[in-house]
């Protein structure tokens, strides 16, 4: 029995280092599936998941492996055939469209973004607008304020100068959204005509922009995850044609934030920022997730997951799974949990512990007087870290384990919004947390 276990990891071993990418045809319904047993995942796991996903307001969850499908899985009347929103998972396409338009050479990202959309695109000096290049714009440091009201709004009335270009990172909105304008003037196409034509045409990645939201099945969002894990290739068509933008776009870019590509974000670094926070958090976005694992993520629970070193994609469609929360990155940590049961064989070299249940609850928000959580495994300890609206640490404190629930006196913290991060050893949770001590 020892014998046929190891000749069985030796075999999917072998099969993982030199497996051959499948791509589906670029028309039609075609698409090769394989088994989920035949590559030893965990199939008494499969139903757990699909309770968790549906659960959680999912309408479409794709897995590839080696690019053939291993899941496919719809819920309520959501079908191969409905169309949903990428949300913000639409940045990361459009980084990679960037990419295509400097292959042509109709742009440099370090180019003056002044130069494609003319001066005054925004409130800044010309002198300081002149310094915002298209880089800026695909890394989130274009030093225009985010403190203004609509945070979407590109009149350049919106788009104030609050610090030199490169000074900060802040997931601000609209100057992303003013990267299709670059390309627009730049090709002398619309943004979709251009998508159409360099990408839809040569990978079957159909959808449309609508008010810069991208709009597709979800095979298509499946494909682009197929596209990114073969570095731009889709078969033996080279796509995106610059190694070196690839690697920029998937690695860290500035200085501010760690876990932040071109539009991508990157699970192996060893800290982060998040929308809508100054905030710098200590360990990776998802803790249980691989390291190496590149991501794009929209609002309410939109994802693309690409785990190179397995070959892997996943895909998700659907409502915010937790309620439409500021940051949406909780779902991310309890679905990684579960499909590390499924897919955690022993070749592949998943953290026994990332598999273990850890779910911490927390209660009341708004709280009033006191904060209380529950943890359904009280033998990890908990680190408990408070952040107010200006970033500064007000609370932190660890709780030894054998503590099933934790109660932190608030009644002497001002009213106020404030950033909760609970850590355990293998899982991390961060909410808005709201105190009103009236």
């Amino acid at each position: 029995m020892k014998k046929y276990t190891l000749l069985l990891m030796f075999v999917l071993l072998v099969n993982v280092l030199f497996a051959q990418l499948y791509f589906p045809p670029t028309t039609g319904n075609t698409w090769e599936t394989v088994s989920a047993q035949s590559i030893g995942w965990n199939t008494a796991r499969i139903d757990s998941l699909y309770r968790l996903l549906d659960e959680k307001n999912t309408k479409a969850f794709i897995v590839l492996k080696d690019g053939k499908m291993v899941i496919e899985k719809y819920f309520d009347t959501f079908t191969q055939d409905s169309a949903w929103y990428w949300a913000s998972a639409g940045k990361s396409l459009a980084a990679f469209l960037t990419g295509i338009a400097q292959d042509q050479g109709i742009l440099s990202i370090n180019d003056s973004v002044s130069k494609y959309l003319g001066l005054g695109w925004s409130s800044c000096t010309p002198d300081k607008e002149r310094l915002i290049t298209i880089k800026h714009q695909l890394t989130m440091t274009t030093g225009l304020d985010y403190q203004v009201p609509d945070q979407d709004c590109t009149d350049p009335s919106c788009l104030k100068f609050k610090a030199d270009a490169g000074s900060f990172w802040y997931y601000h909105n609209a100057p992303y959204l003013l990267v299709h304008d670059v390309i627009a003037a730049a090709s002398n196409k619309t943004f979709q005509q251009f998508t159409t034509q360099n990408l839809s045409v040569k990978t079957g990645i159909n959808g449309l922009w609508i008010d810069h939201i991208f709009y597709s099945k979800p095979r298509s969002m499946a494909r682009f995850g197929l596209l990114m894990l073969n570095k731009g290739v889709w078969g033996t068509d080279t796509i995106l044609k610059s190694k070196e933008y690839f690697n920029q776009m998937t690695n860290t870019t500035q200085q501010h934030n760690q876990a932040y590509g071109y539009l991508w974000w990157l699970n192996e670094k060893s800290s982060f920022k998040l929308p809508a926070s100054t905030l710098t958090f200590q360990g990776k976005v998802c803790p249980p997730a691989p390291d190496g694992l590149l991501m794009a993520l929209g609002k309410n629970d939109q994802k693309i997951y690409v785990w190179p070193e397995r070959n892997i994609v996943v895909i998700r469609m659907g409502n915010a799974a937790n309620g439409g929360e500021l940051v949406p990155i909780t779902f991310d940590t309890t679905l990684w949990n579960e499909l590390n049961k499924l897919m955690a064989v022993e070749y592949t070299g998943i953290n026994k512990e990332a598999i273990v249940e850890n779910e911490i609850n927390i209660w009341p928000n708004p709280a009033q007087k006191e904060l209380n959580l529950t943890t359904s495994n009280p033998h990890q300890p908990l680190t408990v870290c408070l952040y107010n609206i200006s970033g500064q640490l007000v609370f932190e404190e660890t709780y030894k384990c054998q503590i099933p629930q934790v109660t932190i006196n608030t009644s002497n913290f001002s009213k106020g919004i404030y950033t909760l991060r609970v850590t355990s050893s293998h899982k991390t949770i961060i909410k808005k947390l709201a105190i009103n001590n009236d």
